[in-house]
């Protein structure tokens, strides 16, 4: 071997060296431009496993086993298509939904639209307090301190951070969701029949079961949450150039919802529904029921898992709610803001934390007309935020070369028909048929 050979070798060494230093410079830099990104997709959709949504997915598992986990998947996408154009919105327009909607609608229908969103919030919000009462009894707490000590907290929060610092806080608490994968695999269930369970479409045409199916994608698409999501990128000062970080935000955070509500049904489906015990009125009833099936851990788990999952939603609901109404009206509204230049934004934040806390210490509270009427309520304003997000994504003057394409278009108003019509399905039998609907 000559010295040209050995130089021409070494010359070849050295460039692939620096290709590959290149191509881990170029990864590290995607990375940070994500993690800098990342945050509103993934707390939106993970958020919307609250109090509620871990009651019907409780029930879903305890009720049909396995049998419904293969409509997860298109769940998902369903998920990630409609919050993916109010990311989009955000990103290009640097403007929230309510904005938006105020400024090509006009602030007459507006004005009704965010009416009917702070009802339909408030009902929510008081469902997510229940949910705290619920989770800490089971370890000996009650109500009556848990409920204004979270309230309390929740306020602290939300009052004294940055948007950055509370959003941080928000990702932690999606880690937290962890716990219900414990507990499934604690509950030893059989791997294989729910991954069958999950590829292979197991379809019942009887009223029980398409009621179950109705209320599972109803509960895990939520019409506040496009409102978050589109503010969140919003208040980062995401642009253009950053959207396929967002994009991917938004990605993983259907993905990593739909998991946990996996491992949910899967770890129920296992020992409430394989014991018989089919018939569960709530997650916290659940949780007790585990505890002799798969053992105290597990029981607690889930259990803890309930508590940040109301505790979550319990924060970013009323903020939410807050953002949409003062964006809507034309008020100050962001966390960056401080109290007195966003008084508005932050007493109503308050006041919707106040009144869900304290409707949950009334001795008699009417919990589950609430809770019916918070679903109907998120049924038909459901149907009202989809269409103004499909007119809106759609028009040219708004978002350039950035509407939906023909494909995406199809897809989302299919998704959006579809939606609409269970969720107004769900928002008539809970109204006339409560007792179908497990509500009675």
């Amino acid at each position: 071997m000559n010295w040209t050979s050995i130089n021409a070798r070494w010359e070849a060494w050295r460039s692939r060296g620096n290709d590959f230093r290149r191509q881990g410079r170029h990864w590290r830099r995607q990375l940070a431009l994500f993690l800098a990104v990342v945050g509103p997709g993934l707390i939106t959709s993970n958020v919307d496993n609250d109090a509620g949504g871990i009651a019907t997915y409780t029930t879903v598992g305890a009720q049909f086993g396995y049998a419904m986990l293969w409509c997860l998947a298109p769940i998902a996408v369903a998920l990630y298509v409609s919050e993916e154009m109010c990311a989009r919105m955000g990103v290009v327009t640097g403007k929230g939904l309510s904005d938006l909607i105020r400024e090509e609608f006009g602030f007459r229908i507006t004005f009704f639209v965010m009416a009917a969103g702070l009802l339909v919030d408030l009902a929510n919000t008081v469902a997510e307090f229940a949910g705290v009462a619920e989770s800490t009894q089971i370890f000996g707490i009650s109500k009556y301190i848990a409920v204004p000590i979270a309230a309390i907290l929740v306020w602290i929060l939300v009052i004294r951070g940055t948007y950055r610092q509370v959003e941080k806080i928000f990702l932690v608490a999606c880690v937290f969701y962890g716990s219900y994968i414990a507990s499934a695999i604690l509950a030893k269930p059989n791997w294989l029949q729910a991954g069958r369970a999950s590829l292979v479409p197991d379809f019942h045409a009887n009223a029980a079961y398409l009621l179950m199916l109705t209320a599972l994608i109803g509960t895990s698409i939520a019409p506040w949450q496009f409102f978050y999501l589109q503010a969140g990128y919003v208040e980062k000062h995401v642009r253009t150039r950053q959207y396929k970080h967002a994009r991917m935000d938004v990605l993983v955070g259907s993905i990593s919802c739909m998991v946990i509500v996996f491992f949910i049904i899967v770890c129920t489906a296992a020992t409430l529904n394989a014991s018989g015990q089919t018939h569960i009125s709530d997650a916290a009833e659940a949780a007790k029921a585990l505890v002799p099936l798969a053992g105290k851990f597990a029981g607690l788990l889930f259990a803890f898992g309930l508590l940040n999952a109301s505790l979550f939603a319990a924060s970013i609901l009323p903020l939410s709610t807050a953002h949409v109404i003062c964006e809507g009206l034309g008020f100050e509204a962001g966390l960056d803001h401080k109290f007195r230049d966003a008084k508005i934004f932050y007493g109503l934040y308050t006041a919707l934390i106040v009144i869900g806390a304290g409707i949950i210490l009334l001795p008699r509270a009417p919990l589950m007309k609430i809770l019916i009427l918070s679903q109907v309520g998120n049924g038909i304003w459901l149907a009202v935020v989809l269409v103004f997000i499909l007119l809106l994504v759609n028009r040219r003057d708004l978002m350039g070369e950035h509407v939906n394409g023909t494909i995406f278009n199809i897809v989302a108003w299919v998704i959006s028909v579809a939606m609409i019509a269970l969720t107004l399905v769900l928002a008539y039998e809970t109204i006339f048929n409560p007792s179908a609907a497990g509500l009675g």
